[in-house]
């Protein structure tokens, strides 16, 4: 099998499977993951975009529950709405794998692996139960205060801080599915991965990496790595989940963060078959030897599972894996100044928003928006004034102008020496928000809607079209991994759409679709400037 020197495996979180995607997700690790899978592969560069549905979470059974469904019902319902959430964003993964035999035979030959290199320790530790439920309770299944930051917290990390919180540790704990039952601990025999016992390895890696990662992200592991690393559970007493295959452990389930990293390499041999690049192992991408380029997209109150802990499950595996490159966080999006909950009901539902409001705008707006940093918050009456006024209404400007224009489609024209010069400037600009170094979405749709609106208010005219063409061509060309159908219509239509330095000497007259209003049309824009200004225009065209 040949494979690419260096493919690029670009990985947003696993999506829970207990629910469809909200607005939330989109705007954090899913759109963003899209826009840099694109870009790579406008580089000319091999890309396999990839997760799946994270079936075995705790949140699945509680979920369940309260609605009153088996669990695996829920996961069948749930992966459909999520698939299709995905296929109405445009995003470029192949589909979501199924977790199948060959899932969960790659998931118990990488734990498999690790139980028999010593890598797991058998340890004693005390389980809270629900006395009249009998559940060990661990993750959705227990509610409590974070010992750390004191805020509101499900087991196993808080959302707030970020500190994970295994066994025993949440203060005033509950169950959450009956309140009112009686909490009591039991000392339980299980597996854990010791944390501690890989510090140096782990070391060597944040002080190559994490210079790179967002401030709220790196500052979480610089808070971790300074005290005692914990002690992560390998294997629950439960009733959801793949059973631990482990002597030690009977009647135990694997811990689902544990099966989460076995379960991305799975999924990439998947989706890499899809994408006409089979292969005999299925974790023949994830090699060490194959050099592949690893990124992750998650979210802050996943970087103790993603940042750490699968990090820690590759560092330690027997087989020498790859390692994430690069790491890119968000922050929460709210909704009305309130976090996106799909347990409360307090969301936009991914298809239902895209259902109403065009492709193109929703990906530019959800994007310009997106909670790099800090959090950000989303409202309809948001998203139409600045989608109308940063994009829609600069757009069409610039589209209107060009349809006026008496110089016939197809002709070439010569772009002057300050064309190209303004050309190569816009391009270094949107390459640099590009870049791994400083990954930026926000800031790739914010250069995007100022260099439209500059273009807009240039006159044009024959004399000045082309220098002006020649920065929208480049412009479109770093703008279609966010606005994907109206940069498909023109390329379709023959427009040079190619991310590299803007040194263009000449350029072919085109024109610009017009871009449908913020709500009430949605698909594939396709409305050509010409036709939307009217008769005159379209002669002139």
């Amino acid at each position: 099998m040949s494979l690419d020197a260096s493919p690029v495996i670009v990985v947003p979180a696993t999506p829970t499977s207990n629910g469809g995607l909200h607005v939330g997700h989109l705007a954090g690790p899913y759109l963003a993951a899209d826009v840099y899978a694109r870009y790579q592969h406008a580089r000319g560069r091999s890309v396999i975009h990839t997760t799946c549905t994270d079936d075995s979470q705790s949140y699945v059974a509680t979920r369940a529950a309260n609605l009153g469904v088996a669990p695996a019902d829920l996961v069948r319902h749930s992966t459909a709405q999520i698939a299709q959430a995905f296929s109405v964003l445009g995003a470029t993964l192949v589909g979501l794998p199924p977790v199948d035999e060959t899932y969960r035979r790659t998931v118990l030959d990488f734990v498999t692996a690790q139980h028999e290199a010593g890598v797991f320790e058998l340890r004693t530790v005390r389980f809270p139960f629900a006395r009249k439920a009998g559940v060990c309770l661990y993750d959705a299944l227990i509610s409590g205060s974070c010992p750390t930051c004191l805020a509101q917290s499900s087991g196993g990390a808080c959302e707030a801080c970020g500190h994970p919180n295994n066994f025993d540790e949440l203060l005033d704990p509950y169950y959450p599915l009956d309140p009112t039952d009686d909490i009591e601990y039991r000392e339980v025999e299980i597996l854990v991965l010791p944390l501690e016992r890989l510090r140096d390895q782990l070391a060597d890696h944040y002080a190559r990496h994490t210079p790179r990662w967002r401030p709220n992200a790196r500052d979480l592991i610089t808070e971790l790595m300074a005290g005692p690393l914990p002690d992560v559970p390998v294997t629950v007493p439960g009733d959801w989940g793949l059973p631990a295959p482990f002597p030690e452990t009977p009647g135990q389930r694997l811990y689902p963060w544990i099966e989460a990293m076995p379960a991305i390499i799975y999924s990439t041999w998947w989706s890499a078959g899809k994408l006409g690049r089979p292969a005999e192992r299925t974790d023949q991408f994830w090699l060490a030897d194959n050099h592949p380029t690893v990124v992750y997209f998650h979210g802050y109150d996943n970087v103790f599972h993603w940042g750490m802990l699968d990090l820690a499950m590759l560092l330690s595996h027997p087989q020498r894996y790859a390692t994430p490159t690069v790491t890119v966080t968000n922050e929460f999006y709210e909704l009305d100044r309130s976090k996106f909950s799909t347990s409360r009901g307090h969301l936009i539902s991914a298809t239902d928003l895209l259902d109403r409001v065009p492709r193109d705008l929703a990906r530019f707006y959800l994007t310009l928006t997106a909670p790099e940093f800090q959090r950000t918050n989303f409202t309809e009456a948001d998203l139409q004034i600045v989608v109308d006024t940063r994009l829609v209404q600069p757009w069409n400007r610039l589209a209107a102008a060009l349809a006026e224009l008496s110089v016939p489609d197809g002709t070439v024209l010569p772009v002057s020496g300050a064309g190209r010069d303004r050309t190569q400037a816009m391009a270094g600009r949107l390459r640099r928000h590009y870049d791994d170094e400083r990954f930026s979405p926000s800031a790739i749709a914010d250069t995007i809607a100022t260099q439209l609106d500059r273009l807009a208010r240039h006159r044009i005219d024959p004399d000045t079209v082309a220098d002006v063409l020649a920065q929208a061509q480049i412009l479109l060309a770093y703008a279609a991994p966010i606005l994907i159908d109206v940069t498909d219509t023109l390329a379709g239509a023959g427009v040079r759409l190619r991310v590299d330095d803007g040194a263009v000497d000449k350029v072919t007259m085109f024109r610009l679709p017009m871009l449908p209003a913020t709500f009430g049309q949605s698909g594939p824009v396709a409305v050509s400037a010409a036709e939307a200004a009217g008769p005159a225009a379209a002669r002139a065209s």
